[in-house]
């Protein structure tokens, strides 16, 4: 005869296959197939792609008239403050733009006309820069003013700075 533990033991177990039992019954539609769950949404969420596009856009260009197309997001247009080590670009139509830069590296396409100055900071960074069919990088100088454009220009054509690379 099983002793008084394994008495409960074999009870316990009993009582638990009833109630799954009854619970698989209970889940069941009555003619023996499963109940159809309840939707949970009516879609599934589309997939996050990033497209490296620059966040509002649109926004920056009809406020400040500055194109800012595509970036990694480490270099960012901010307001200027001095002493917060911001690379800062000087065009002629244009107050001083400012950008913040973040990370081991980082990439920004933009579209700023009549640039003749920029500021580097602790980066090392490069400018590419069009004039009709003509394309031209520089090399920015680290924390000082660079010339580009029109005043590195022998014929002081107005260069639009097209890209901003920057790494540590």
């Amino acid at each position: 005869m099983p002793s008084r533990s394994h008495r409960k033991r074999l009870l316990g177990t009993a009582v638990a296959a009833v109630v799954a039992g009854a619970l698989a019954w209970t889940a069941t539609a009555g003619d023996g197939a499963p109940a159809d769950p309840a939707p949970v949404a009516g879609e599934a969420p589309g997939y996050a792609v990033e497209n490296f596009d620059y966040p509002q856009a649109d926004k920056i260009l009809a406020e400040r008239n500055i194109l800012l197309k595509r970036g990694d997001g480490h270099i960012t247009l901010a307001t200027c403050a001095s002493g917060t080590g911001q690379l800062e670009v000087q065009a002629r139509d244009k107050s001083k733009v400012c950008f913040d830069v973040k990370g081991n590296s980082g990439w920004l396409t933009l579209e700023i006309p009549s640039v003749y100055l920029i500021r580097g900071n602790d980066y090392t960074t490069e400018a590419d820069m069009t004039v009709g069919t003509e394309e031209k990088s520089y090399e920015i100088a680290k924390n000082t003013w660079t010339p580009v454009g029109e005043s590195a220009d022998e014929q002081a054509r107005e260069w639009t700075l097209l890209e901003l690379r920057t790494a540590k």
